[in-house]
């Protein structure tokens, strides 16, 4: 598993031209999970789909490590019918799985999600190409309805 953190960071480095960040935790301790270890996972983020309620209420961009694993956990209300998009943000990631419903999905590739009404998915991941990006509501314009990542 060293050999996988090793191999997206050089893999990294050699698209951008820039150094990458290293995995959280130190290498030796990713253990047999690997880059899914729990000493290399950085804090959940949260949105939250609602009409008239901000995205995301936290610090902009957030800031991911690169070779890190992390959840984006998303809340619909049900006031509405609304969707996330953020292909080229899906694209930088690898995704390991999102569960809806306590379904577990394991897809290749996905450009959006749209929810109905109300429920939670929670979408899991590992960061990876370097870089800023957002994920937004579609056909919105306003600040609050989009959040900007940053791989680093």
């Amino acid at each position: 598993m060293k050999t996988i953190a090793l191999a997206l960071a050089i893999a990294a480095s050699a698209v951008t031209g820039t150094a990458t960040a290293a995995p959280l935790c130190d290498g030796s301790k990713l253990g047999f999970a690997g880059l899914l270890a729990k000493c290399n996972r950085g804090e959940p983020i949260k949105l939250t789909l609602a009409s008239g309620k901000p995205l995301y209420e936290g610090e902009q961009p957030v800031k991911l490590q690169s070779g890190a694993y992390y959840e984006l956990q998303i809340t619909a209300d049900g006031s509405a019918e609304l969707a996330l998009a953020g292909a080229d943000f899906l694209r930088a990631i690898w995704m390991n799985e999102i569960v809806i419903n306590g379904i577990e999905i394991r897809p290749m590739a996905i450009d959006s999600l749209e929810f109905d009404k109300a429920g939670e998915a929670t979408l899991s991941f590992i960061a990876i190409k370097p870089g800023t990006f957002e994920i937004s509501i579609p056909r919105t314009r306003g600040e609050g309805q989009r959040v900007t990542l940053s791989i680093q």
